[in-house]
């Protein structure tokens, strides 16, 4: 077990670190999006303006305010405003169909809801199945038709922000998982929980003041959201783009000197296809993260690369711990490549065996977690959190081992491994063989039905641009390296892979296009 603690004096609030980064950098600009600015004192009077809006709706205090919002200005806005308001926010994944939309609005109690122009229609057709949403805001043009509020009318409202008693033990944010085992659950994140993660990847990060972050991640996404606490913490500079475009990575880094640039595997190794890539100034980035996924040797190499005077982080975690829950970085992320690192700053973490007990150094277990930076509950799902917090500890669903220096190595998620002939198969240890194809771009691996075996191994394979690959090339590469049972029966070319929005790959969409090209679905 390794451990570490934090001493706080006072509590931790997400809307209290606006209010101290306005007082210490009132004038400069906080966040960015396309020719649009606001410095920290426009935005903590406009989050603040909306803060007063919602307290004077009369809302109960376990009444939420959900968001379904692009990258923008407004997203912010509205986070921070939520933040002040001391209620519950729930960013919503915009990418949802109709029927997880309205699931996830009513099962966290949504009684304000905050909305781009772009889904007014959808938000408008499921109206009458939301009864316990009582106002719809609109940032963007409404269709005449229908009773939603602008977004802009409410700076126009005469209200006053009055600070609330808020305990930093209080829900903040409730982020819905991807439903990957089920119905989406909402894992109720505190201001604590938000703050300290956020202290957390400032020290591990080696974050300076002032530092130029680019946000090209949802900021609905727990990634996205410990952007914005960055932020305020170091009161630097966020430039948010709207989507990730690799180009417009490399255009904006060299016009607006970022220094802190945050990406999954999948992203950078699509920046890497840029032809041209040697022709933009780079030099301003110190800081280079990776995370959401394994990053392979030869892709960090690339990062250091073209990163030549950054420091590289790789991080690990999910929704659950608030983002990142072990840090590897430095020399060890060269020296330990196959690591994701240590316990990061106010977490411990063991790896345990079915009954709770710490498995030996280099054996597969369970790593499970506790400490400030880890969610309060599942709300509403006593059930569900009752699992998960068995023994006191968060139970993560990943299996990992741990090497005589505590650094972690993940094996696999426990729902992806596979059982083939009484043999367990993890799909990660052969996505990272096929990842070392100077071939192949992207990949995973999953287990289909198999009536000699019980299951068997399917590749599904994103090849590089020019490059081609037969079945029998792929089965043959990964019979060198791995043992005659690992090795695919099946290969399938993609020209992507189903993503969520921290770029984890959605193996059930996989595994049900499997099953429905088998005709077993």
């Amino acid at each position: 077990m390794t451990t570490s603690s934090l001493n706080a004096s006072s509590q931790l609030l997400v809307g209290e670190l606006l209010k101290r980064a306005t007082h210490r950098s009132a004038f400069m600009d906080a966040f960015k999006y396309e020719t649009e600015a606001r410095t920290f004192q426009e935005l903590d009077q406009r989050a603040s303006h909306l803060a007063a809006w919602l307290m004077a709706r009369g809302l109960k205090r376990e009444d939420k305010v959900g968001f379904i919002m692009k990258n923008s200005l407004a997203i912010v806005e509205v986070f921070f405003g939520v933040a002040l308001s001391g209620y519950a926010g729930v960013p919503v994944n915009f990418r949802l169909g109709a029927m997880e939309l309205e699931y996830i609005l009513n099962d966290s109690d949504c009684a304000i809801l905050f909305i781009d122009e772009e889904y007014a229609d959808i938000v408008w057709e499921m109206k009458e199945r939301l009864p316990k949403v009582r106002t719809i805001i609109v940032n963007g043009k409404i269709p005449e038709h229908m009773d939603f509020l602008a977004y802009r009318q409410l700076f126009e409202q005469d209200v006053t922000y009055q600070p609330l008693n808020i305990d930093d033990d209080d829900p903040v944010m409730i982020v819905y998982t991807s439903g990957t085992t089920g119905l989406p659950k909402g894992a109720v994140l505190t201001h604590k929980n938000l703050c300290v993660n956020g202290f957390n990847m400032m020290w591990e990060g080696q974050a300076s003041l002032h530092q130029v972050q680019l946000a090209t991640v949802p900021l609905f996404h727990i990634a996205g959201i410990m952007i914005l606490i960055r932020t305020v913490l170091v009161c630097g500079k966020t430039i948010i783009q709207k989507e990730y475009q690799p180009l417009s990575v490399l255009k904006t880094i060299e016009e607006e000197g970022v220094t802190t640039l945050a990406l999954v595997p999948t992203m950078w190794n699509y920046l890497f296809q840029i032809s041209n890539i040697e022709q933009f100034d780079l030099s301003s980035v110190t800081s280079c993260t990776t995370g959401g996924a394994i990053c392979p040797l030869e892709l960090k190499r690339l990062i250091l690369k073209h990163f030549s005077s950054a420091f590289l982080i790789d991080t690990f975690g999910q929704t659950e711990t608030a983002s990142s829950a072990t840090i590897l970085k430095g020399e060890d992320a060269i020296r330990k490549t196959d690591s994701v690192g240590r316990a990061a700053l106010n977490v411990e973490l063991r790896v345990v065996d079915e009954e709770m007990n710490d498995v030996p150094i280099g054996v597969i277990g369970e790593i499970v977690y506790r400490g400030p930076s880890v969610m309060k509950e599942y709300y509403k799902n006593e059930t569900a959190t009752m699992e998960a917090f068995k023994g006191g500890w968060f139970h993560s669903g990943d299996l990992v081992r741990m090497d005589e220096e505590g650094f972690i190595y993940v094996i696999d998620r426990k729902k992806d491994m596979l059982i083939s002939g009484g043999e367990n198969i993890y799909p990660a240890e052969i996505e990272a063989v096929l990842q070392g194809h100077p071939a192949i771009m992207d990949c995973a691996v999953i287990g289909i039905p198999d009536q000699v075996w019980g299951e068997s191994v399917k590749a599904i394979v994103v090849l590089k641009q020019d490059m081609s690959l037969t079945e029998e090339e792929v089965i043959a590469y990964c019979s060198i390296q791995l043992a005659s049972y690992k090795k695919p029966k099946k290969v399938e070319f993609a020209k992507e892979l189903p993503r969520n929005a921290s770029g984890k790959v959605l193996k059930q969409v996989l595994r049900k296009q499997a099953l429905e090209d088998a005709g077993q679905f």
